[in-house]
């Protein structure tokens, strides 16, 4: 159960029924994330304007889900780690095996993506202020200073829908249940055991 509002596409406030119509023509669902952002339309409008920039950024879809799914999972965002998990298999074309690995912060084998997931994971425990050590790492992976804060920008996108879901106790939609870790895990298991 919710302690927000959890808004349909008929229940929606004026200022928001646009956008959630919208997101239902992208998804073929209304994520609940939509629902709970359309109480306030300012916020739903931030929220998909920031997604729109951040997909114009210098991070590629791939590595734009790799700090989305970080971030999800330090901030207990289940809804979000579900959601970008999907994203990353079906949109982005990450492996299930490099997938889980994220969804559980382990190396995922790509070097190049364990360095973004390293320094996503510093940036959000450091509020910014990462150390020498860890910029540096960062940049020897092959990354820009433009990619360090489009890291920050994805991190602020992550911020909002995380915290947005944890305060009104969003629940996974049944769309996005396959993607949760345990779901995904146990799934991933069964069919190598077959």
């Amino acid at each position: 159960m919710t302690r927000l509002t959890l808004h349909t596409e008929a229940s929606a406030p004026e200022g928001s029924q646009a956008f959630v119509a919208r997101a239902v023509a992208n998804n073929g669902f209304l994520p609940n994330l939509i629902g709970i952002l359309a109480n306030a339309p300012s916020a739903l409008e931030t929220y998909l304007t920031v997604a729109q920039i951040n997909a114009r950024g210098s991070l590629t879809l791939a590595e734009r889900e790799v700090v989305q799914i970080t971030a999800a999972r330090l901030h207990g965002c289940d809804f979000c780690v579900a959601g970008h998990t999907a994203a990353a298999l079906k949109q982005a074309k990450l492996g299930t095996g490099a997938v889980i690995a994220l969804q559980n912060g382990e190396a995922t084998g790509d070097a190049r993506l364990d360095a973004l997931r390293v320094f996503a994971e510093a940036v959000i425990a450091t509020r910014g202020n990462v150390d020498d050590d860890a910029l540096t790492a960062f940049r020897a992976a092959g990354y820009s200073e433009a990619q360090a804060l489009d890291t920050v920008l994805g991190v602020s996108l992550a911020t909002l829908c995380n915290f947005a879901n944890s305060l009104a106790r969003s629940p996974v939609n049944p769309q996005l249940q396959p993607y949760l870790p345990e779901k995904l895990q146990a799934e991933t298991g069964r069919a190598r055991a077959a």
